[in-house]
């Protein structure tokens, strides 16, 4: 089995913090998530997270007018410099200082950064290499305090900087003879951001109490005329004329009991976006302040607001809910409307084709993901409680859940509601759930009674009450043949109980300490279960032995937290595994728990083979193996601070939480969080595997598009001498030394080659150890091409002429028949769809009378 498992996605986590941006051509939309950038494409309805890291939180981005640069800022000030063609990283930078804000100049010579008061003008870096990738322009100071927004003039020459001061002030790129910064003054409030208009001689102003200044300039002491559309310059000694700025209007946007937010202005269509704290927003034309919208897409306030150059989409983000959503003005509809759980993620589970994800929060709320591109197309929110399980049926049309609240739910994904709610006599706590392979069946374990409850799918009526642990119920899971079902506790023991027999034979297997999870080997032969000591046990299923067991404390140990007394060696914290997983063909076992680590083992020798960092966001407790004294203060670490004073104001400090609280904690308290991960599952084509943290959804996945993969190779075959094989319409040949060398061009080269009619004679003569090689690349390939007939006859007559040798090698080639179901299934649906509505509209078309012709005579 590979092992070379990658980063591969980030769902649930639409938003964290900071500014949003439209890529050039408005079709993208990038937004922070945490240390990491997600671009949601609004046309095709894909999400891709990049898999570069900022060493904490990212606070600001900046996208260069080409799109080929992507600056990223974190908490600290560190820069990431980033191709964003190729998503890779090609410079670490660190402005040693609290930069918030970064521009690039119109014409992408120049990128402004606010540090602090002060503003740095670098020279843009090149996409080859530099020895000195940042290079200084120069620096500009006259703030007294902290810099909001930067935006640059049309020609790159003026540039304009907002602050907490109450100013904004204009500088130059370049020193201009006769010109001096101006400042614009008028505001009682921090200014947000201000803008340049379209006319080159105005510019607005916004305020954080909701007033726009517009302020214009008029020249000072002298009569000469300028040129419309720029800045007072004599055209012929190039000095800069004195000007005298005013401001003729103030503007207002009346939203009682809220503040600004976030504001954007695009110039090519002079319209004004502000968010509001009340989680309003409004848009607005200049220069008249005619409003065309208003309208309340949240409880909370919104924190980012962006509009794409045509101006047709608004994106707007709230950081609380971690709510993003792209809104179309002129129609009123959502072209985007995602939001991850409020809390914790709490659990996952993969459909069985693959296609599905459902995830549970601390939320109370299910959501199902397409696993695919990455979208929530579905939130069921019937628990009021926190979702502890979740289980897809056999058919993948049904999806069941255990809660806090004492209801275990089941939910159709055909007409989307919960068609069956089963409830226990008495109130309970529901931890665990699991369905048999039937689907007929449906158990339950609580965590207060000790009781299992099974009940009937199709009436929705308790069939029985499994009693006899003494602790806990944590985990519950069928095995794969239907026959038993095994029950771990807090009471040390593992209980395999016979559902379907009468006699109620109870099988007990003993542990040395509290059971945190069991799960079943997919051929049902051997059961793995993990304990609060950290240890992984295998048992055989048909004579309940041991038959190994792993020590993962060491494996699975986190770093140290901030407030710890004590190191990370000899702290107990985090130290098991609360979710386990056999893969595809079960070969491996993988582990989780209350750590960024996740452990995957051989389980054949009881080795480590990999271990996956889950995060490296420093914004995070416990991920420094050791402390550093020097962040460490008398009230605590520097961490905890408020340095940067953002909760200065009442609304900020307000905590309202609490029913009927009224003022809340006036003096705010910021904690750090660990990272979790509370459950883990692999695919069930053994290609990725998904993780339930505090971050989201995290998915790794096996890079399909590997450049050489060589297989069974020979000096004598190279990429030359395959296709002059093919040239020569030696096939069979060529199809077999570009598969023995690897490498993912070739062999689609050879593959487009082959007529259709020779595939059948080529399959005949396949040799079998090539076999399930040819058809992993037909399922790679089947997505990426447009040769549907030809990927078909390769998959009809792969399974035709050689389905013997994938039934007795299931182990192997289960992973493999399962995308090939998954993409067939997904061709078929897709297909039939538009032939019946080409079927329909011809009948439409048919039943169409004709418009009666008239002549008229002169």
């Amino acid at each position: 089995m590979k092992l070379d498992f990658k980063f591969s996605n980030l769902c649930g986590s639409a938003y964290k913090q900071g500014n949003l941006i439209f890529t050039p051509d408005g079709n993208c939309v990038l937004s922070p998530v945490g240390n990491r950038v997600t671009m949601f494409d609004l046309v095709n309805s894909k999400s891709e997270t990049f898999p570069f890291e900022a060493r904490k939180n990212i606070v600001y981005m900046a996208l260069s007018p080409n799109s080929q640069l992507l600056l990223t800022i974190d908490e600290d000030g560190r820069a990431l410099l980033v191709n964003f063609v190729r998503r890779v990283v090609i410079h670490h930078f660190n402005f040693k200082g609290s930069a918030r804000v970064a521009e690039f100049s119109p014409d992408g010579m120049f990128v402004a950064v606010a540090v602090g008061k002060r503003v740095e003008v670098w020279k843009t870096p090149k996409l080859n290499k530099e020895f000195t990738p940042f290079v200084l322009h120069r620096k500009y100071s006259g703030h007294y305090d902290d810099i909001t927004h930067i935006s640059w003039f049309w020609d790159s020459r003026f540039f304009l900087t907002s602050s907490k001061d109450l100013t904004s002030k204009i500088f130059s790129t370049d020193p201009i003879p006769g010109f001096i910064p101006s400042t614009l003054a008028g505001h009682r409030e921090t200014v947000i951001a201000s803008w340049f208009a379209n006319d080159k001689t105005t510019i607005y102003t916004v305020s954080k109490d909701g007033a726009v200044a517009v302020h214009k300039f008029n020249l000072y002491d002298t009569q000469e005329e300028i040129e419309f559309g720029t800045f007072p310059v004599n055209s012929e000694t190039g000095e800069h004329l004195r000007t005298q700025w005013s401001t003729p209007k103030h503007h207002y946007f009346k939203q009682v009991g809220s503040k600004v937010r976030c504001a954007f202005f695009n110039s090519s269509t002079q319209i004004l976006l502000a968010g509001f704290s009340s989680g309003v927003f409004g848009m607005w034309e200049m220069p008249t302040f005619t409003e065309l919208q208003t309208l309340s897409i949240s409880q909370n306030k919104l924190t980012a607001a962006a509009i794409n150059p045509t101006g047709e989409w608004v994106a707007l983000a709230s950081s609380k809910l971690g709510q993003l959503l792209v809104w179309e003005w002129q129609s009123e509809s959502y072209i985007l409307k995602q939001q991850g759980h409020i809390y914790d993620m709490s659990y996952v589970a993969f459909s069985g084709d693959g296609q599905y994800v459902a995830t549970g929060g601390d939320d109370g709320k299910i959501k199902i993901w397409m696993a695919s591109t990455g979208y929530c197309f579905v939130t069921f929110s019937n628990h009021s409680s926190s979702i502890t399980a979740i289980q897809f049926t056999k058919q993948n049309q049904v999806v069941v859940s255990a809660s806090l609240d004492g209801t275990v739910r089941a939910f159709d994904l055909v007409r989307y509601r919960n068609f069956r709610t089963f409830l226990s006599p008495t109130p309970a706590q529901f931890s665990s759930v699991a369905v048999d392979p039937s689907g007929e069946i449906v158990c339950a374990g609580c965590q207060d009674s000790f009781d299992i409850y099974v009940w009937s799918m199709q009436t929705g009526k308790l069939l029985d009450v499994l009693s006899g642990h003494e602790g806990p119920v944590s985990s519950l899971e069928f095995r794969p043949d239907g026959v038993q079902l095994a029950s771990s506790s807090w009471d040390k023991t593992v209980r395999l109980w016979d559902v379907f027999d009468r006699g109620k034979s109870v099988e007990l297997i003993n542990h040395n300490f509290e059971v945190l999870s069991v799960t079943y080997r997919p051929d049902s032969k051997q059961m793995c279960t993990s304990t609060l000591d950290g240890q992984i046990h295998f048992w055989n299923t048909f004579d309940a032995t041991q038959a190994g067991s792993i020590e993962g404390r060491r494996d699975i140990a986190g770093g140290r937290r901030q407030n710890d007394l004590r190191t990370a060696e000899n702290s107990s914290f985090g130290k098991s595994f609360n979710s386990l997983c056999y893969s595809a063909d079960g070969s491996v076992v993988l582990g989780s728990g209350n750590s960024l680590y996740v452990c995957l083992y051989d389980v054949e020798s009881a080795v480590l083979l990999r271990k996956y960092q889950i995060s490296s966001n420093f914004s995070f407790d416990g991920m420094h193996e050791k402390l550093n004294s020097k962040y460490m203060t008398e009230t605590g670490p520097i961490q905890q601070i408020d340095s940067d004073h953002d909760a200065s104001d009442l609304e900020d400090r307000l905590d309202k939480s609490l029913p009927g609280a009224q003022t809340g904690d006036l003096s705010k308290r910021s904690t750090l969080e660990l990272v979790r991960t509370r459950c883990i599952r692999f695919s069930p084509s053994g290609r990725q595997w998904a993780a339930a943290t505090n971050l989201g959804l995290v998915i790794f996945s096996l890079d399909n598009t590997l450049h050489f993969d060589p297989f069974d190779l020979d000096t004598n075959i190279t990429p030359e001498t395959v296709l002059n094989l093919a040239k020569k319409k030696e096939y069979l040949r060529s199809i077999i030394n570009a598969l023995r060398l690897g490498e993912h061009a070739v062999i689609s080269t050879v593959y487009k080659y082959i007529p259709i009619e020779q595939v059948k004679i080529i399959v005949k003569q396949f040799p079998s150890k090539y076999l399930l090689r040819m058809l992993s690349f037909v399922c790679t390939v089947f997505e990426t091409n447009c040769l549907l007939e030809l990927n078909l006859t390769w998959i009809n007559q792969l399974l035709i002429n050689h389905g013997s040798y994938y039934s007795s090698n299931s182990t192997s080639t289960k992973p493999v028949l399962r995308d090939v179901r998954k993409l067939i299934f997904r061709v078929h649906s897709s297909l039939g769809k538009l032939c019946d509505e080409n079927t329909y509209e011809l009948l439409r078309l048919l039943t169409c009378k004709l418009p009666e012709t008239t002549d008229y005579e002169e």
